[in-house]
């Protein structure tokens, strides 16, 4: 029997600001040396069809057409999204992906909860410690992983050793978890050898964690049978009915079971892991310079060490400065103490009194199509870059307050106008009236690139009519 992956990918990672946003949050960036974004990452390391089946993707719905995508570049077949219509944490997450499980696989199949925005710098480490504990969770307890301190950190919330279950595999019953503790603290767990950090994954088999929430929360686990049975398929995706999930208890699934059971176990290991909860995480992570820097993109760095440095838009340079986080993205440049990074998402929940759309998407949005990016804006006028993929189309539409002149630079476009139907070609244009019914398809076999001028009294994403679209949005 095969151990089925539940990836939950919920999280915002307002951490990470200005580089991870609501709209495309830090799972889908590619923050490490490998190139591949966390998802990918989190999807690779269970891609061996002999111990793992397709995995099961608890997403905000919002992010399906992202997630389908990434999961389709690495050739992760057949995999099941489940969209939550409300983000409620991850007891229900769990709870709706343990009943769907049940329904369709073997009563004895074992679940692997991992969070999608995770690293792990020896991957094989892991897989070794699923293997490892494997056959308690198969007797029915709740497996969690437990990082092997490093060195006394505060961010992360600790597990305290019980009595030993398995001496050669280091595997503890569960005597408490501890919440984030102070420096003093944090020195003393790791100093006691009884202390893990919690990484937030778990192992265990659908019908034992079922049995728990049931007893433990059983209103939950009512709503989220009712939400699951309400189901509808949208494309590749699954639709739960919002209602009855939007009603259940928003609660983390340590503080709804794990803190709760009596069944709770702890298995350490020693993998390289991070959950990249701030700039400082992803510094210690990453490959660093002669200085301690780690500078990713148009960087220049002199006389300053032990910085991080990216750049996604213009040229960032740092003289004698120490210890600073440095993002700059084409709309936002953020600059901290290292020692400060836990304090973006309280920069970030004061910008978005002021200035919503820059936590929440970046200049390039993706859609199911491909994307689009701002190029400039001003009154009554608005450039964008689209990029159209080979047979793709945006859906027919119109708009009530703009026009746009459309400019192809590379590729062939499909447009039809009013139902007339042309073929543009590069350097060709078209213009799109206000009130026009109109759509964009992209026939060929490259990628369409078009440049959009918007003019009209007002440029906002919802001044779209849609009256067809492929995408059920």
């Amino acid at each position: 029997m095969k151990i089925i992956p539940v990836i939950l990918s919920g999280g915002s990672g307002t951490r990470l600001w200005p580089l991870s946003r609501l709209g495309f949050p830090k799972q889908f960036l590619p923050l490490t040396s490998g190139g591949l974004t966390l998802l990918q990452e989190t999807a690779q390391r269970v891609k061996d069809a002999k111990l793992f089946a397709p995995p099961v993707i608890i997403c905000n719905a919002e992010h399906r057409f992202i997630i389908a995508e990434q999961l389709r570049q690495i050739d992760i077949e057949s995999p099941t999204i489940i969209l939550e219509p409300i983000g409620r944490n991850t007891a229900p997450a769990i709870t709706l992906a343990a009943l769907y499980i049940k329904e369709h696989y073997d009563k004895d199949a074992v679940m692997l909860i991992m969070p999608s925005d995770h690293i792990m710098g020896v991957p094989t480490k892991f897989i070794s410690a699923v293997k490892n504990a494997l056959p308690v969770a198969k007797k029915g307890a709740l497996m969690t992983f437990g990082i092997k301190p490093s060195h006394p950190e505060t961010a992360y919330g600790y597990i305290h050793y019980g009595k030993v279950i398995d001496k050669k595999h280091h595997i503890h019953a569960i005597a408490k978890f501890v919440e984030k503790p102070n420096a003093r603290l944090a020195k003393q767990y790791v100093a006691s050898g009884k202390y893990v950090w919690n990484s937030g994954m778990f192992l265990f088999a659908a019908s034992s964690y079922l049995e728990e929430i049931r007893a433990l929360e059983p209103e939950m686990v009512a709503l989220c049978k009712k939400s699951l049975a309400g189901k509808k398929h949208d494309l590749d995706f699954i639709r739960v009915e919002e209602k009855s999930f939007s009603e259940t208890k928003s609660i983390s699934v340590d503080n709804a079971v794990m803190e709760r059971t009596q069944k709770g176990s702890v298995i350490e290991m020693d993998c390289g892991w991070s959950d990249l909860g701030s700039w400082d995480a992803l510094w210690q992570t990453q490959p660093k310079d002669e200085s301690g820097n780690v500078i990713v993109g148009k960087a220049y760095v002199i006389d300053s060490k032990d910085s991080y440095v990216r750049s996604d838009g213009a040229s960032v340079s740092l003289v004698g400065v120490d210890d600073l986080v440095v993002v700059s993205t084409k709309d936002a440049v953020l600059v901290a103490h290292k020692d400060r990074a836990q304090d973006i998402k309280t920069l970030v929940d004061t910008i978005k009194k002021d200035n919503k759309v820059l936590v929440e998407t970046h200049r390039r949005v993706y859609r199911p199509w491909g994307y689009y990016e701002g190029v400039d804006e001003g009154d009554r006028h608005q450039v964008k870059h689209l990029c159209v993929k080979p047979k793709q189309k945006l859906s027919v539409q119109m708009h009530h307050h703009r026009a746009e002149h459309w400019i192809v630079v590379r590729g062939m476009a499909r447009v039809t106008l009013d139902g007339v139907e042309s073929n543009l070609s590069e350097n060709q244009s078209f213009y799109i009236p206000i009130g026009a019914k109109h759509s964009l398809e992209n026939p060929g076999k490259i990628p369409l690139d078009i440049i959009e001028v918007q003019t009209g009294s007002y440029l906002g994403e919802d001044d779209i009519v849609r009256f067809e679209d492929r995408y059920n949005r």
